[in-house]
């Protein structure tokens, strides 16, 4: 299931069609190995307070999500090859293309939701 993640205080869209990663096996895949993120993609992983952005080939933009959906920090086309702190508070990670947040003028403090997104056209559900 692909999902819909709107910046609920700027009432802007951040995705239309991001992936959620929950196991361990996707949450420690990941980005890596991905050569281009379109705008409209994303991945939420949950649960998650840190990230590393090893073997990853593009910048990414990051918002540290606590329990509500609101940024409890962000980090602006985060570099392939860093790690991030540890934010305690932070309980889900969406990764974003690089500029999304920027373009969207999300700020921390912002509160996010997400929604089930509808399929692509043509698609069976």
């Amino acid at each position: 299931m692909r999902w819909k993640v709107i910046n609920e205080t700027r009432q802007k869209p951040l995705a239309d069609q991001a992936e959620r990663a929950t196991t361990f096996a996707r949450r420690f895949k990941g980005l890596m190995g991905v050569t281009q993120l379109a705008v409209g993609q994303g991945l939420h992983i949950q649960p998650c307070n840190s990230i590393h952005t090893f073997f990853m080939r593009i910048p990414i933009d990051v918002a540290f999500l606590d329990a509500q959906g609101r940024i409890v920090k962000q980090m602006l086309a985060l570099p392939p090859w860093r790690t991030t702190s540890v934010y305690f508070q932070a309980r889900s990670v969406l990764e974003l293309p690089a500029g999304v947040l920027a373009a969207s003028g999300t700020q921390e403090g912002d509160r996010l939701s997400f929604e089930p997104a509808s399929p692509p056209t043509g698609t069976p559900t």
